[in-house]
């Protein structure tokens, strides 16, 4: 919402307060009239006196903040920054060679997940993976998350699948 509007609705607000205020002190005084027997040395008329002017600063705190957001309070603006990158130089395809020794102490299976993502360029769907090796759901999230704790792949979340990226 704007600020403006907001002001707005809290001025509303606050003449609601001094009307419900004004109502309710000139009650109070017409049943302290009736029924105090001192004049106006009755304590109940200090009680009026403090409970209305109570509720009328607190009204006029309220009414001066809808106040300074209707003259002072600055809209919020949304500002959205488009990063445009530039890559010079098209990264190289990784090769087997680039992950020997990483590949050393793999098991077979992970060997196996390992050289499909390097296969596909370092970008390849965990459903693929699936499909292409046989290991089920379960077994290639284990696998994967061993790659992942090793720093050779990450996953990104692509729709109802993850991604397969090589860590570079």
């Amino acid at each position: 919402m704007r600020n403006r509007i907001v002001g707005s609705i809290i001025i509303a607000i606050a003449v609601l307060m001094a009307f419900i205020i004004y109502s309710f002190n000139r009650g109070m005084t017409e049943i302290v009239a009736t029924s105090c027997s001192h004049g106006t040395s009755c304590p109940m008329w200090g009680t009026i006196e403090f409970q209305t002017n109570m509720s009328t600063g607190i009204t006029a705190f309220v009414a001066l903040i809808g106040l300074y957001l209707v003259f002072f309070g600055e809209d919020e603006r949304i500002v959205m920054k488009v990063l445009r990158v530039h890559e010079q130089v098209q990264p190289s395809r990784p090769s087997r060679n680039d992950y020997k020794d990483a590949m050393k102490k793999l098991a077979a299976d992970e060997r196996k997940v390992f050289e499909r993502v390097i296969a596909s360029g370092g970008d390849v769907l965990q459903s693929e993976l699936i499909a292409s090796t046989g290991a089920n759901k379960v077994r290639m999230t284990r696998i994967l998350d061993k790659l992942e704790s090793m720093g050779l792949v990450e996953r990104r979340r692509r729709g109802m699948t993850n991604a397969v990226v090589l860590k570079r």
